[in-house]
């Protein structure tokens, strides 16, 4: 049986604004302290950076929509860059960025709807929270929200930098990306797009005593019945900064993920029949 969402575009938007009327009542009665403070000086240290190619080889993606992206992220840029996270904060996506809209200059980028590549006015923003999410892995701040499709793996990898299973999905604003500050020290995220790349990077008053590091472990493409799928395990360890020595190593995601582009472009070196 359909859901209500499902009946028409009428009525997909009609769910799509209740959610949102939702989310908003919600955040009211939560009492959440959410970051918005901003400050153009750089906090003195460094925890990490990445940068984020914009215009990617996405199999049959249409280039307009990678450049209309291009634009959609110069414009979220701004409303993020610079905000301090101090302890007990939290930061959302949506909270600083707010709707992207054609009135505001957002275009339309690609989306994923139910498994299947569309488009939609300001879509692309998923490659902003993944920025943001690779970042936050790296520190000692909580991902109070994530939401993903670890269950696609929508395109063949083009200069990947990232392991595959750490990526974000979000929709305004009921799909939101969120970082929770639970130290006692102040962070900072400063990003900016050059129309190349998506430029970040997150600072704080002081560096921990260690260092995060995310890596990809058992990665393969399996065929099961008749049909590919991605499988990796993605582990974040966590190492003394002086010693060197880990102190910790924990399983952040196992994807099994069904492959939708041709499998031409599977790594042969990768596949294994099951």
């Amino acid at each position: 049986m359909k859901r209500f969402s499902q009946w028409s575009p009428v009525t997909y938007r009609m769910a799509v604004e209740k959610n949102i009327a939702l989310r908003r009542l919600q955040d009211a009665l939560a009492g959440i302290a959410f970051a918005l403070e901003k400050q153009a000086e750089p906090l003195p240290c460094l925890i990490y950076a990445h940068n984020s190619l914009i215009r990617r080889t996405l199999g049959q993606v249409d280039m307009r929509l990678q450049d209309n992206k291009a634009v959609s992220l110069g414009l979220a840029a701004p409303c993020v860059n610079g905000v301090l996270i101090r302890p007990g904060e939290t930061f959302s996506f949506w909270k600083l960025v707010g709707r992207c809209t054609a009135k505001r200059g957002f275009l339309p980028g690609m989306v994923l709807k139910n498994g299947v590549p569309g488009e939609s006015v300001g879509g692309g923003m998923c490659q902003f929270s993944n920025l943001l999410h690779w970042m936050a892995l790296h520190s000692d701040l909580t991902v109070a929200e994530r939401h993903h499709h670890d269950d696609y793996d929508l395109f063949p990898d083009f200069g990947r930098q990232v392991p595959f299973g750490v990526g974000t999905s979000i929709l305004y604003n009921y799909l939101d990306y969120r970082l929770r500050n639970d130290t006692e020290d102040t962070y900072q995220i400063l990003v900016h797009s050059d129309g190349q790349y998506l430029r970040g990077e997150l600072r704080c008053t002081r560096l921990p005593g260690h260092v995060w590091h995310v890596s990809c472990e058992e990665e393969f493409f399996s065929l099961e019945n008749g049909r590919w799928y991605r499988n990796n395990r993605v582990f974040r360890r966590k190492v003394d900064r002086v010693t060197g020595n880990t102190l910790e190593k924990t399983l952040l995601q196992q994807p099994h993920a069904r492959v939708l582009y041709d499998e031409q472009y599977i790594d042969p070196a990768k596949r294994m029949d099951v």
